[in-house]
């Protein structure tokens, strides 16, 4: 038996733990980056308000499922689903911890990459050009040391999850409120550049005729389910560890609502940055096109141009180091949660702390490699496992509705002592409104797979964007869950009782 599965969060440091999950890289890597793209010549202020509508019927509500799944449970995604809705539906709760495995893979090669540029602030000159700033990227990449500082960042965050909830505990409580310090301060630098209002106002102004195209509602969505970490399963994972009187309404709220000021602080530093930098010689529409050029998976604007831009401006060496600081920060603290769940589905089995996370570390370094040497492989982990949280959310919110949405806000949610009750707009968005958007959001992505993305390969299971990869990894992994389903319920379960 563990006993740190007996250990709880302090209210505080349950909600800076779980922003550690839902502020990462997809709150200050990609969500600037997206918000440019859906932006027109005339701003992107009409992509925010289907981001914020996307939290309210997408992240919110599945963050408080996730909070009383797990705080129910007292286990992992397995041995929670288990307790809500039985023994036949461990594999979903496998399914949904693996997803979170899979992209905890290749995430830790992110925070190796994080890792190297805050490196590279301190010790070396920023680059003075976008062909300067390719030889670093270019040169790091081929060097092989994404593999070292992989493992760096898989075993470090393995350190703090071998000691327990109270260290992961403490570790945020230091990291959350440093990483805003420094979102903060690099916010007020970045608005004292000449022209920085520029950016500003074209991240907050709208062009409400956008939102009549689907293409719009779509990408909100899909970013509100990346970067708030809603149905990933490693929120219900840090709920097993919440405190029976601690509000899940309230927190879910406080997880979401902080999450996405967050990203608008990140949008605000980095819109204010490249226009402040680059409005002198380029046009709006220029400087749209430097944001919307990804570069290799996702790459381009944080890795690439950023640095060449903070070398642009006065105090850009101190300003790099902040960024990448917070950047690093952001990335770790999410990558712990993901060494967390993993481990705890082989905790929960019985297995101690020490060898369950030395042995997540060691498969998550191995099983990362690949995504560490090649962009290319990177790239196809990111589109198949990242698309696979629909499913996961599909799962969470499914749980929900076959133990009974009414049963379960009342039962679970609006428990005694409770001095705020969940309404029942929440039992429609679970049962109606959640599977509509899944079900829209896989099919747009296939179709744009089919259609964009590997229009003559999509039936190519190696091409990295095709609609067959995503469906040969899925159905291998749901094979092999289903095959061994009693399995893993039997060992959870026994393991269960024997605590």
């Amino acid at each position: 038996m563990d006993k740190s599965t007996n250990d709880r969060f302090t209210r505080i440091g349950l909600i800076l733990s779980v922003l550690g999950i839902a502020v990462g890289t997809g709150n200050i890597w990609r969500f600037p980056r997206i918000a440019a793209m859906q932006g027109t010549e005339e701003g992107s202020g009409a992509f925010l308000f289907a981001w914020v509508i996307s939290l309210i019927l997408w992240s919110i509500p599945l963050i408080i499922a996730e909070y009383a799944i797990g705080r129910n449970g007292r286990q992992g995604t397995v041995g929670s689903f288990i307790t809500l809705i039985g023994q036949k539906f461990a594999w979903m709760g496998a399914f949904v911890g693996f997803v979170a495995m899979a992209i905890m893979f290749y995430y830790s090669v992110v925070a190796g990459w994080t890792m190297f540029y805050l490196l590279q602030s301190l010790v070396s000159p920023l680059p003075e050009s976008l062909e300067a700033a390719n030889i670093i990227w270019d040169g790091f990449q081929i060097s092989g040391m994404p593999a070292l500082f992989h493992a760096l960042a898989i075993f470090g965050a393995g350190f703090i999850v071998l000691r327990g909830i109270k260290s992961i505990e403490k570790v945020n409580m230091v990291l959350i409120p440093a990483l805003v310090l420094i979102l903060l301060l690099s916010a007020v630098r970045a608005l004292t550049l000449p022209g920085s209002f520029e950016g500003v106002r074209f991240l907050f102004t709208p062009d409400w005729s956008t939102l009549a195209q689907p293409r719009i509602w779509l990408e909100a969505l899909t970013q509100n389910a990346w970067d708030t970490g809603a149905g990933w399963g490693l929120i219900l994972s840090y709920a097993a560890y919440m405190r029976f009187r601690d509000n899940i309404t309230i927190s879910a709220i406080q997880t979401g609502v902080g999450n996405n000021l967050v990203s608008l602080l990140a949008a605000v530093i980095i819109f204010s940055t490249v226009f402040a930098v680059l409005g002198s010689t380029m046009t709006n529409a220029e400087i749209i096109e430097v944001m919307q050029t990804s570069g290799p998976a996702g790459t381009g604007l944080t890795f690439i141009w950023m640095p060449q831009l903070f070398m642009q401006m006065p105090g850009g060496a101190v300003f790099a180091t902040l960024f990448f600081l917070g950047l690093y920060f952001a990335a770790f603290s999410s990558l712990i949660a993901m060494v967390e769940l993993a481990s705890r589905l082989f905790i929960d089995m019985g297995v101690s702390r020490k060898k369950a996370v030395l042995f997540i570390c060691s498969i998550g370094f191995v099983f990362g490699l690949p995504s560490a040497l090649s962009l290319d492989f990177f790239a196809n982990q990111d589109f198949v496992w990242g698309l696979a949280l629909m499913i996961s959310g599909a799962f969470i919110a499914y749980s929900c509705v076959r133990y009974d949405v009414y049963k379960f806000r009342t039962n679970l949610i609006n428990t005694s002592d409770q001095d705020f009750d969940l309404g029942r707009w929440w039992d429609f968005v679970i049962k109606y409104v959640v599977p509509v958007e899944v079900v829209l959001l896989l099919g747009w992505w296939i179709f744009q797979s089919a259609y964009e993305f590997a229009p003559e390969a999509w039936y190519n299971p190696f091409n990295p964007y095709s609609v067959a990869t995503c469906f040969v990894q899925w159905g291998i992994l749901l094979c092999l869950l289903l095959a061994y389903n009693k399995k893993l319920a039997n060992l959870t379960t026994a393991n269960k009782k024997a605590e």
